[in-house]
């Protein structure tokens, strides 16, 4: 038993970032902030819903001010979101925001966990959140984390009390955090974990309020405080040469793809936390109050701290590796310790520590950045000691293998060693993907099979290298992932990942394509080789009733990364009809079927996933009058793509192109969503758009959040956003002005046409409008008031200018038939003739 829940520490533990960014090597003043943490053994576990909804100031005064290991414990990935950077949605969103979080605990000092729960979007119960989650699993969960990570303080970030109030989903994780706190300590729920680790009950639970939730300052002033302790987060770090504000915004700012990149403040500033359950304070100070945070926490902890405390008292910040000599003593003593969760945890810490005071570089790299199940790869091993210490390298091996290469080299000061090694790759190893997608999940719910990887930010390292060494006699190990080490001329050094993949992996060219006749199209299929002399043949499934020609390719591929690209004429069914085409790659008797995504921005790692390569195809009954379109991109979005797929000619206009001559070669021009909340150009522009309308043009303008817009007259008449949405794709929709002709021009739109909505039907609808304004349709969340600001056309001079809040920018990319209907409808308003 001892055995297995040591391994589920460690992987909590030693989850490597895949990170693209270089290894961290510690300053002087760092090492000695280390050390600081080293002494205190205490944890605070921070709950909330979402990336982004966590409190960077508190998680930084923990962490950096209290020394606690603290940890983010996000419900979610955030894969309902929208994304201001780049076009990727759901699951990829979802990478995008995991990487954000890690990002921020880099900065903040803490750490990171999830649970299994998919963010399904916006949710106004937490009722329905929690029936749409899987309640009692993700219950489960947050018991797993409190039983693993074993906090002594918990701290919700939301109210548990305010069901209705707010987010479904952050109201959902308040009320999980108070039950997992009554159950964690109980061995009767969830039974199986405790094979892996054991039962634990925190001091006390806290709830992080603030002005906020008490709707304005006043009433926060004048509330009850009895119950809440205070700190002052404001705290000036000079060790860092920064503030904890300042801490803390930099790890918010690491959320990008919400907008979140913010200003930096300084100076006094306060946090409430009010007590919820446990034990009770004697004063309002000190949330670990009871709790004896030294070393003597634990038993054989006494003499450890007798050493540690001696070197953080008499540190020294010109030659750290003094030290080393008590660190590694230190080290010794404490795998005596029978406590395995805090030996496990301070064990990592103080290898982390004698490596950054011995100066010790020791890195494995790839001379590739992937291989394939079988094939043999040429690592490179650098290790080099950067002190006077005597240090030996007993030897190198490749984990959970029997590749070893034994040294036995004394490490020389300042002296760079070279070593290479070989090994195989399992050849039935598993690809390198986030380990969440591997199983089909469901729409809340993420389906992970291993227990251990529950919580974990990330997927484990695909290859890790134990460099074995000995330090004053001692014998230690330290793991690191094998990496893929590059340089670019305009980007200098650069890392990634070393990856396992498939000999062949296949991409579509397109997600979706829309047959608006019953012509055939031209569908391209990307083979990619990663491996050398990939050869085999590539089909495609298809749905009953299409067409596609020819019925193979043969494919020969002698470099590895190379591709070949194939293209198949696809054939529609002459009655309305869809499904989805599936590209397979048979090398002998295999298939492959799944593509690689790169997901490449500069704030966060360069990460790679496989998904399953598929095309929906529709064949759409679909009238369009006008042809060309222009489009202003907003936050991220594939609408101009999707007019494309129907038959548009679609221009993409940058802010600082617009002028009246050029807007007067558009039939109509699109506005992508949020661009009013975040081209700051637009608000110079504006009177150009309106005067395009004026003089015969038609304007679409998608979603913006009510919050953030940056012009003053955002339609020619009052037009005023609110938060209304209906989260509720299956809702009923109702047409207020049936015989309107977006509702008929040149398609009739029926109830048929909002059938297989995905995720949402709209968010952010204006509530208050101008009579000139006609609203189209009415539609509401149970239990709620009709909402008619969907979609709102007004005729202006001679165009029309038409808002719509309706989540199209969701449905294009799933192939959602009545939202190209009624989308072509809109772009065809006071158009006579078909083009």
């Amino acid at each position: 038993m001892q055995t297995s829940r040591l391994l589920v520490f460690s992987l909590f533990l030693c989850v490597s970032i895949l990170s693209a960014q270089q290894p961290k090597k510690l300053s002087s003043s760092e090492i000695f902030e280390s050390v600081q943490k080293l002494n205190v053994l205490a944890s605070v576990l921070y709950i909330a819903a979402h990336p982004d909804d966590e409190n960077t100031r508190l998680i930084s005064y923990m962490s950096n001010q209290m020394k606690a290991r603290t940890a983010y414990l996000s419900l979610t990935r955030g894969d309902g979101g929208q994304n201001l950077i780049g076009p990727e949605l759901r699951e990829l969103l979802g990478l995008i925001r995991s990487q954000e979080l890690v990002a921020a605990r880099r900065i903040d000092g803490g750490e990171q966990l999830f649970t299994r729960a998919n963010d399904f979007g916006f949710s106004k119960h937490p009722d329905e959140t929690l029936s749409i989650w899987n309640k009692n699993e993700v219950l489960s969960d947050v018991v797993w984390a409190i039983r693993t990570f074993k906090p002594d303080i918990i701290i919700n970030r939301f109210d548990h009390r305010t069901a209705g109030q707010t987010h479904g989903h952050h109201t959902a994780s308040a009320m999980l955090g108070m039950q997992a706190f009554d159950l964690a300590n109980d061995k009767n729920k969830f039974p199986n974990q405790l094979q892996y680790t054991s039962t634990w009950q925190p001091k006390r639970i806290f709830f992080n309020t603030s002005w906020w939730f008490y709707g304005n300052q006043e009433d926060f002033d004048a509330a009850d405080k009895s119950n809440m302790i205070t700190f002052d987060v404001g705290m000036y770090y000079p060790l860092k040469g920064t503030s904890n504000n300042e801490v803390a915004a930099l790890a918010s700012s690491q959320h990008l793809s919400q907008g979140f990149g913010r200003m930096s403040d300084r100076g006094s500033q306060q946090e409430y936390i009010e007590l919820l359950e446990g034990d009770a304070l004697k004063n309002n100070t000190n949330i670990f109050e009871g709790i004896d945070t030294s070393w003597n926490r634990i038993e054989g902890g006494k003499a450890i701290g007798a050493v540690l405390n001696q070197v953080e008292a008499n540190f020294n910040f010109n030659n750290p590796s003094e030290h080393l000599p008590q660190l590694v003593e230190a080290y010794q003593l404490l795998q005596k310790v029978e406590d395995t969760h805090w030996k496990t945890i301070k064990s990592d810490e103080l290898l982390n520590l004698i490596e950054a005071s011995a100066g010790l570089y020791l890195e494995a790299t790839s001379r590739d950045a992937s291989a394939c199940p079988g094939e043999k790869v040429k690592l490179n091993l650098e290790v080099i000691n950067r002190s006077n210490a005597n240090i030996t390298l007993k030897s190198l091996q490749i984990l959970d293998t029997s590749d070893k290469l034994t040294i036995q080299k004394n490490l020389i000061a300042n002296n760079k060693f070279n070593y290479n090694l070989e090994t195989t790759i399992h050849p039935e190893a598993n690809y390198t993907s986030a380990y969440w997608l591997l199983n089909e999940g469901t729409l809340g719910m993420y389906n992970v099979k291993d227990q251990t990887q529950i919580g974990q930010p990330l997927s484990t390292p695909a290859l890790q290298v134990q460099f074995i060494m000995d330090i004053d006699d001692v014998e230690l190990t330290f793991n690191k992932p094998v990496v893929y080490r590059y340089a670019k001329p305009e980007k200098g050094e650069l890392y990634q990942p070393f990856e396992i993949l498939p000999p062949a992996t296949v991409r579509m060219s397109n997600r979706v394509v829309i047959f608006n006749t019953g012509e055939s199209k031209q569908i391209e299929v990307t083979v990619k080789a990663h491996t050398n002399n990939a050869s085999g043949t590539l089909s495609l499934i298809h749905p009953e009733g299409w067409v596609i020609s020819p019925n193979s390719y043969s494919f020969e591929i002698e470099n590895k990364n190379d591709a070949n690209n194939f293209v198949f004429s696809v054939q529609p069914p002459k009655a309305q009809s869809e499904g989805f085409i599936v590209p397979i790659a048979t090398i002998g008797s295999r298939e492959f079927t799944k593509e690689v995504v790169e997901i490449n921005y500069s704030h966060i790692p360069f990460q790679t996933v496989l998904l399953p390569s598929q095309t929906k195809v529709v064949r759409l009954d679909i009238q369009k009058r006008g042809n060309s379109i222009g489009y202003i991109e907003g936050a991220g979005d594939v609408v101009p793509e999707s007019l494309r797929q129907i038959g548009y000619e679609v221009s993409i206009i940058k802010p600082e192109d617009i002028n009246p001559d050029y807007l007067a070669e558009f039939d109509a021009i699109v506005v992508g969503i949020r661009a009013y909340n975040t081209i700051e150009a637009l608000k110079f522009k504006q009177n150009d758009l309106l005067n395009y309308v004026a003089n015969g043009g038609n304007l679409i303008v998608q979603y913006n959040t009510s919050r953030g817009v940056l012009v003053d007259n955002l339609a020619p008449y009052n037009l005023k956003l609110s938060r209304d949405r209906v989260t509720d794709e299956t809702s009923d929709v109702r047409f207020v002005n049936p015989e309107h002709p977006v509702l008929n021009v040149p398609n009739k739109i029926t109830k048929a046409d909002f059938s297989n909505w995905t995720q949402e039907r709209g968010l952010y609808f204006p509530d208050e409008w101008a009579k000139e304004f006609t609203p189209v349709l009415s539609m509401n969340d149970p239990n709620e008031s009709p909402k008619e600001g969907s979609l709102l056309v007004a005729p202006y001079g001679k165009g029309y200018y038409v808002y719509t809040g309706l989540s199209f920018f969701r449905e294009f990319p799933e192939g959602v038939s009545g939202a190209y209907r009624l989308f072509a409808n809109m772009l065809s308003l006071g158009k006579t003739t078909a083009d």
